[in-house]
């Protein structure tokens, strides 16, 4: 089991291996139940990849879905063959180029990886685990006990 897994080239922790996990958890995170921590997944090995110097912050791009219909500014990243867009710091507006609008003619390339091994991946590069207790908004509705409505008569009190 342990020669398979050595030898499975998605499990080695390569920029491209990395990138290719990044960029499955991305699209699934656009519809999971729980898309904060493929967010913040993505985030944290973005930003561990640029630390190591196997990513580059390319510039700022315009946002395509900006907050409060605001103009917003993301950071382009590139990893590999891909490119991936994140929240900008302080220091990222000072220190990168403005890009301008985005080019809607560039795609990632496509890959095959499941959504599991890539998450297994990036949490083995970013030592990141996922807590797997639902959401609160799904626990409180599950505990909550029925309670037969209480009929007074016209005019008496509820309490």
């Amino acid at each position: 089991m342990d020669d398979h897994n050595r030898l499975d080239p998605t499990k080695q922790p390569t920029t491209e291996n990395l990138a290719r996990a990044i960029y499955i958890v991305n699209r699934h995170a656009k519809t999971a139940p729980n898309p904060k921590f493929l967010y913040a997944l993505k985030k944290k090995a973005l930003l561990k990849l640029v630390h190591e110097g196997k990513a580059k912050k390319e510039g700022l791009h315009f946002s395509n879905n900006p907050k409060y219909s605001k103009q917003q500014s993301d950071v382009l990243v590139s990893a590999g063959e891909y490119y991936f867009h994140m929240p900008p710091t302080k220091d990222d507006f000072d220190q990168l180029p403005h890009l301008g609008s985005l080019n809607q003619t560039y795609r990632n390339p496509k890959t095959h990886m499941s959504l599991s091994k890539a998450k297994i991946l990036l949490q083995q590069y970013v030592g990141m685990q996922e807590d797997k207790r639902p959401p609160k908004s799904f626990q409180s509705k599950k505990t909550r006990t029925y309670e037969k409505p209480v009929f007074k008569r016209l005019g008496e009190s509820y309490r």
